[in-house]
């Protein structure tokens, strides 16, 4: 958040922002992002829809070129992602999908799934120009056999989902630009996410997301910080049981994971973050932690390492 912070206050308003009301939102945002994080910037100021639209296109344009990097990585080198070892381990199972649920606009999880030999499944249909299905998930077939699947629903939009003039989203491949007269179909922080997922395509992408949520029988979160609200009021709840068992390994625990944790609400839970050492680890049992001096097991590589 903090270098989109910082590149979104850098950048110049288009001549589509001209109007008064355009600058004085652009203004109220600039004077906040001074000594706020983005989130807090946008969450106190109601902007434009010009504004708004010069936001999500910013956004768009600074995030997707390191997406386009990371896709021409697993196009050069299919064994380049750690979830694509992540997929392949959970699928030695009778399991035929995996569930995964991201704020992230990236499409890591869909190049990692495909790196693997897996279908990735994002609401919308296979092939170049995916236009949306609904229930129940659209499902591959080789023969007789069902492919196996990783639906991956992005609560917050993608990269590769683009509206018309008349709102209809389609999913198309990675590009550079957003194709002639459509808008990047993300969601950005403040204000407006909460009013934006009420909409098609996020709206669906939500209630299969709650879905997973309510049916898993444990979770792997990988550098979330329970920082959103559309996401963690469902899984805190469902952690709350003894047994459904949450394992989070991410750089720095939140604040916000830190009272989750310390206010009872998972029953059995297992956190790793860096420490000077290694890593430093809290549980149930542990709820205060305790420094392990050993590789860096925060991050996803190394973690797989020692855990399939």
């Amino acid at each position: 958040m903090g270098p989109l912070g910082n590149h979104l206050s850098a950048s110049a308003l288009p001549l589509t922002c001209q109007r008064d009301a355009d600058q004085q939102a652009w203004l109220q945002f600039l004077e906040r992002i001074r000594t706020r994080d983005l989130e807090s910037a946008l969450s106190e100021i109601q902007v434009t829809q010009p504004v708004l639209s010069h936001i999500v296109d910013t956004t768009w344009r600074f995030l997707n070129s390191a997406d386009i990097t990371v896709f021409q990585r697993v196009v050069a080198d299919r064994r380049c992602l750690p979830l694509s070892r992540l997929f392949t381990h959970l699928f030695r199972s009778t399991a035929t999908t995996v569930n995964v649920v991201t704020p992230n606009y990236d499409r890591i999880a869909e190049y990692a799934a495909e790196a693997a030999g897996f279908c990735a499944y994002t609401g919308f249909g296979y092939g170049l120009l995916g236009a949306r299905v609904g229930d129940p998930p659209a499902r591959v077939y080789i023969g007789q056999r069902q492919v196996r699947t990783v639906n991956v629903w992005k609560v917050h939009g993608s990269f590769g989902w683009f509206a018309d003039a008349f709102g209809s989203v389609v999913s198309l491949p990675p590009m550079a630009e957003p194709p002639p007269g459509m808008t990047p179909a993300i969601v950005t922080p403040g204000i407006e996410k909460y009013r934006r997922t009420h909409d098609e395509p996020f709206r669906s992408a939500m209630h299969s997301a709650d879905e997973a949520v309510r049916n898993s029988t444990g979770f792997l979160c990988v550098g979330f910080g329970f920082n959103d609200p559309h996401l963690q009021p469902l899984l805190t709840e469902r952690c709350a049981h003894a047994d459904v068992p949450l394992v989070l390994i991410t750089k720095e625990i939140s604040p916000t994971t830190r009272q989750i944790f310390d206010g009872g609400r998972c029953a059995r839970y297992l956190a790793l973050e860096e420490s000077s050492v290694g890593i430093r680890v809290f549980a149930n049992e542990v709820p205060d932690g305790v420094e392990i001096s050993s590789g860096p097991l925060w991050q996803l590589n190394e973690f797989l390492n020692h855990t399939t």
